[in-house]
Formats: C-alpha cells, structure tokens, sequence
C-alpha cells in the first residue's frame, strides 16, 4: 500500500457521494482520474488489502434488524455449510475462525423479527445449531493511515 492507497482509503471513508458518477467526483477531491481510482479501488481488493468496498447501512435505524451470528462447523463440512449459510440475502459477512465456534457471521434484515426466521432456516437446512450473539453496545472505530 503507498502513499496513495492510504489517501484513497482516508478519503472515501464516510463521505462517499451519492450521484450520478461518485467516482468521479471522489477522484477530483483525490487528485486522480475516474479510471485511475475504480483502478486503485480494484488492485486494493483484488490483492486483499480491502475485503470490501461498499455502504456500511444501520439496518436497525432503518427499521430492521442486525445480529452476529456463529456456528460450530465440521471441518469436512465447512465449504457446504458456508454456501448454505452464504446463500441467504440477509447475510452480510462470513468469516472462518480458529475457535470452536469456527464461522461467524453477520445478518441484517429488513425487520428484527427476521433475524430469528433466518436464524431458523439455517439450523433447518445445516442441522446445526446458530449461536446468536445480538450486540450490547455499539461503538465506532475509525481507521486512518498515516500518508
């Protein structure tokens, strides 16, 4: 990552405009072409160093309903499992863990009630039991590179 890709990631956090071409009018206050920012944003994911580049949306203020999820997943069976659990709109994140409960996951719904029908279709469909773990307390954490 050089001096760019940490201003690029400094720079689109919480602000990212709502427009017809927000590349575009991103790019200018970056001193980069269109092309050249959706080409960094690209390279960036491609190579792992963002995992994701997309809206972060408070479904709870929205009306709906937000929860991290775990399962204990055999290990032979983890691929399978992450496809079914992957396969439902509402879940937003999936990432495998060096614990007992070896996937987590996050799940948003369009109403709270939701969360537990989703959380139901998946111990139906993965004969496994869903750990919910509903957040306590939110906090915010910003993240800044030093360009």
């Amino acid at each position: 990552m050089d001096a760019t890709d940490r201003r690029i990631i400094n720079g689109l956090q919480g602000g990212f405009p709502v427009c017809e071409r927000p590349f575009a009018e991103s790019s200018g206050r970056l001193g980069l072409s269109e092309g050249g920012l959706i080409q960094r944003l690209e390279s960036l994911l491609d190579n792992g160093v963002l995992n994701r580049f997309g809206p972060m949306v408070h479904a709870e203020r929205l009306g709906g309903g937000l929860t991290l999820a775990a399962l204990s997943v055999p290990e032979d069976r983890f691929d399978t499992v992450a496809q079914q659990v992957n396969a439902h709109p509402e879940v937003a994140h999936n990432y495998a863990r060096d614990h007992a409960l070896n996937m987590w996951f996050v799940i948003a719904t369009d109403r709270p009630e939701r969360i537990g029908e989703v959380i139901a279709e998946i111990e139906a469909e993965t004969g496994l039991t869903v750990f919910n773990l509903p957040k306590e307390e939110e906090f915010y954490i910003g993240l800044r590179f030093q360009a």
